[in-house]
């Protein structure tokens, strides 16, 4: 069943309350609705009119407002998720419903608002992986999963390409706790930095701690979630990709492409934090060969090219973060140098047992043969 606006037949008349009273009224209801779900209850009609009329209240609505009314309109709906087909049927409704309450939204509230999205994207492709991609329903479904991952990324773009030089530098945060929020999405109560984990699972174990330990950004979140449908479509062209220098080069192309439309500043810290992490966010969708490819690619994007939007006077975060980030880089490069001639040597090495193997079965084919030959050392 479709996950589509629900106006209810009961409205709660705050309309008229203040900005301060109207926070009050948001926070205690997520408290209530938090309340009943931690007491295992999975009824939650009673709220869904209180919240609807929360997010119409205002013309920009808290980010709160919506993301629970999307979660309750979520669970109510009359759903089967016995496949990954309809699971990812179920995340384009949800997608296009969370798009439609976020019309009049900023751009990075807009994007921020499909983190659910992307989790539910990402748990059917998880799910499909471990499929048999050759049977019909399930290639059916992947191509359905990749299709909705460039709608969504077609969606940032439209939002990123939009004037935000007034959320630049702004910190705008939430009026309940991230924690609380991304319960409300999982199976469970789903609380704390386990729940973060799991809710944001291509985010890195960083990006989740900062995220529950120093408060909730609109706008970094935003940067997360664009990072997360980043990293799910260039895995997914790894999985599915050409041969491995051409793909190496294509993704590269992308890559850079992306960030430089995006022009985000958030989305290319969180990239850059990534890369400070033994092993990237990815175990779920890749082996550790195709995790260093995308490794190769993202030290490429993030550390070869001179990014505009970058600059402090097109952008205004804070000096402190601008700080961080170069510090970031210097040492992303520094790792990246190890990186690459930790490949180079293991590339000599294998050529060194690839000629000594051919070496020997020469010298054991001869001595068979009654020829005299001394094995080369190399």
């Amino acid at each position: 069943m479709e996950v589509a606006l629900i106006e209810p037949a009961n409205s709660l008349n705050i309309n008229l309350l203040t900005n301060e009273s109207y926070e009050l009224t948001l926070n205690q209801s997520i408290q209530n609705l938090l309340h009943e779900h931690r007491k295992g209850i999975s009824e939650f009609s009673s709220f869904l009119s209180n919240f609807y009329d929360l997010m119409q209240a205002r013309v920009d609505p808290p980010l709160e407002a919506i993301w629970v009314y999307s979660a309750l309109s979520f669970r109510s709906s009359n759903f089967k998720k016995d496949d990954a087909l309809n699971r990812i049927s179920i995340a384009k409704d949800l997608f296009q419903l969370s798009s439609a309450c976020s019309a009049s939204c900023s751009s990075s509230k807009s994007v921020a608002l499909l983190a659910p999205v992307v989790f539910e994207v990402y748990n059917s492709v998880v799910e499909l992986l471990g499929k048999d991609l050759s049977l019909k329903r399930e290639k059916k479904a992947m191509r359905a999963a990749v299709s909705l991952i460039e709608v969504i990324l077609g969606f940032i773009s439209v939002c990123c390409g939009k004037d935000s030089s007034e959320e630049d530098g702004n910190w705008v945060g939430l009026i309940a706790s991230f924690s609380d929020l991304v319960c409300l999405w999982m199976e469970g109560n789903g609380e704390g930095k386990e729940g973060l984990d799991s809710f944001l699972p291509l985010a890195g174990e960083e990006v989740c701690r900062g995220l529950s330990e120093g408060g909730c950004d609109v706008s970094y979140l935003a940067g997360v979630v664009i990072a997360e449908a980043f990293l799910m479509r260039l895995c997914l062209n790894i999985r599915v990709g050409l041969a491995r220098r051409e793909m190496e080069k294509e993704l590269r192309n992308w890559a850079v492409g992306s960030i430089t439309g995006f022009r985000n500043y958030y989305f290319f810290e969180t990239l850059a934090r990534m890369l400070l992490e033994p092993t990237l966010p990815v175990t779920s969708l890749l082996n550790s060969e195709d995790e260093d490819l995308l490794r190769r690619v993202l030290y490429d994007a993030v550390i070869l090219v001179e990014y505009s939007f970058l600059n402090p006077r097109v952008i205004q975060p804070p000096a402190e973060r601008m700080k961080s980030l170069a510090m970031t880089r210097l040492i992303v490069m520094h790792e990246a140098i190890e990186f690459f001639r930790y490949e180079e040597m293991k590339i000599s090495i294998e050529i060194i047992i690839d000629l000594s193997l051919q070496n020997l079965m020469i010298w054991s084919a001869a001595e068979k043969m009654g020829i005299r030959r001394e094995p080369f050392l190399i």
